[in-house]
């Protein structure tokens, strides 16, 4: 069923991203690994094979890197139909307290939130040939008050974002899915979490991207909030 699918995925070199790409392919999609970290996901590449994968090169901070992005991914295999925006990072400067960063700040709301918005902007009309389906990363504290940092603030924005794609894409045949996990015993958590926190896996996660992905078009499943048993918030 999914054997000529193409499913792009930002963010894709570790944790998530890597994790829905693997779980895709067994799916039988054929999927575009998008990430800066060129050497992590041409080694996802070779695992996974060249015929159902493709690495390629994007800072989704910058425009016109993700239109060369979606330039190669047309070249490679012609056309695109689910995108999973997943990029994004957190760094833990506080809003009152500690140094100064504002390089850290206007980088995650680069990362975060422009570069999950030109993923849209760059991709829907890619989507709305196809009657696709648009994916984005959110997170549980985009939905609830956070004193962590600036982080939870671009989340909250992702989760806008999100229902106003849903809103502009209505009559075009494209789904539009937010993922919004809670911890998530992957890299990004690493310097977050505290020891004993409870946390799901990343294939978790990719279970869940899959759930969305494989339901009848009539069926546009538009948020899966997916948290750890035992995580209270």
């Amino acid at each position: 069923m999914n054997k000529n699918r193409v499913l792009l995925i930002t963010g894709a070199s570790s944790g998530i991203g890597a994790a829905t790409a693997r779980l895709a392919v067994e799916n039988g999609y054929r999927v575009v690994l998008a990430s800066r970290s060129y050497d992590k996901i041409t080694a996802i590449e070779h695992e996974l094979g060249t015929e159902h994968a493709s690495a390629i090169p994007c800072d989704v901070a910058e425009w016109e890197s993700q239109e060369k992005l979606i330039g190669k991914t047309l070249d490679r295999f012609g056309r695109i139909d689910a995108v999973f925006a997943n990029a994004g990072f957190s760094k833990g400067s506080p809003f009152f307290g500690g140094e100064n960063r504002p390089e850290e700040w206007r980088e995650m709301v680069l990362v975060n939130v422009f570069g999950a918005a030109a993923t849209a902007r760059l991709t829907l009309p890619e989507l709305v040939k196809t009657k696709g389906h648009f994916l984005i990363t959110g997170s549980v504290v985009g939905r609830i008050t956070s004193v962590r940092n600036l982080y939870s603030a671009t989340k909250w924005a992702v989760t806008g974002m999100a229902q106003a794609i849903r809103n502009e894409m209505a009559g075009t045949g494209v789904r539009v899915t937010l993922v919004e996990p809670g911890v998530v015993d992957t890299p990004f958590w690493n310097h977050l979490k505290k020891p004993g926190t409870p946390e799901l896996q990343a294939e978790d996660v990719a279970s869940a991207v899959l759930y969305a992905l494989s339901q009848p078009p009539h069926v546009d499943v538009n948020e899966i909030i997916i948290r750890p048993a035992g995580q209270p918030h």
